[in-house]
């Protein structure tokens, strides 16, 4: 399958898993007790973005036809898409993106000693797929397991999916582990067809029943910073403020500091 049929069928199954969660009454249409099919019926949607139901039918089944930015916009309207869900819309329906490199970039040197400078905060460098690159031994001693010698590098994906200890230590498991599958789409999705991504998609659908459960559900979010509890092999459960920079050079290669947020038991 070339790229673009591989995005083709993206852009569908993505469509698909929206159109599916929009009910009729969100959109002002009537309830039937004989409706069988989730959400809206393709003929639905089409009516309410004002494109013919034949056309849609055929992108969604990733045939080989170019959407307008009329065309995604009414869509992304009436499918109620947040910003980063319009955001890969436009990227799947083919729209001009940066060609990122087939091979992992390499970390530049002086990137690489950043966590170390941030030293005792936990920090450390990923990759577009959640390598980590560089860490900091406060980083190495919170996230348990994660900096084990390997033959291949650590990765943030797999310690969280599959590594027994992560459960323990992300106090939100579940919450956060979403969340990381979302953002691990989103990135994806910008690479149709990347063996680096098929690849890992494909170990953690073989080995995390999560995964397998929540993929077909096509969440998508972008990185960003927030909150999260995790549980020190010290202190307990500690609440973490969290900040993640791009590398400037590579926009892929982010640098995520934790901190502790003092002023979390008095919000």
């Amino acid at each position: 399958m070339s790229k673009q049929q591989d995005q083709r069928r993206e852009l569908g199954a993505f469509l698909r898993s929206r159109r599916e969660r929009i009910t009729p009454g969100e959109v002002g249409l009537p309830l039937s007790a004989r409706r069988r099919t989730p959400g809206l019926r393709r003929e639905e949607l089409a009516l309410l973005a004002g494109i013919s139901a034949t056309w849609y039918t055929y992108l969604e089944q990733g045939r080989d036809i170019r959407a307008s930015d009329q065309v995604l916009d009414a869509l992304a309207s009436v499918l109620r898409l947040d910003r980063h869900e319009r955001g890969h819309l436009f990227q799947l329906a083919g729209q001009p993106l940066a060609e990122a490199p087939e091979e992992p970039e390499p970390l530049a040197p002086e990137a690489a000693a950043v966590p170390l400078l941030l030293q005792p905060h936990p920090a450390y460098i990923i990759g577009g797929t959640y390598d980590v690159l560089s860490h900091n031994q406060a980083a190495a001693a919170l996230f348990p397991h994660l900096i084990d010698a390997a033959e291949r590098p650590p990765n943030f994906l797999r310690w969280v999916f599959l590594e027994p200890a992560a459960r323990d230590v992300l106090v939100d498991w579940e919450l956060e582990a979403r969340g990381l599958l979302a953002r691990l789409r989103t990135l994806a999705g910008r690479h149709p067809g990347d063996p680096r991504y098929t690849r890992l998609i494909d170990e953690l659908k073989t080995a995390s029943p999560e995964v397998r459960a929540w993929w077909p559900r096509y969440d998508v979010q972008a990185r960003h910073g927030g909150r999260k509890r995790l549980r020190h092999p010290e202190r307990g459960v500690v609440t973490y403020a969290y900040t993640a920079f791009h590398l400037a050079e590579r926009s892929e290669q982010t640098l995520v500091i934790y901190a502790e947020d003092h002023d979390a038991s008095t919000r």
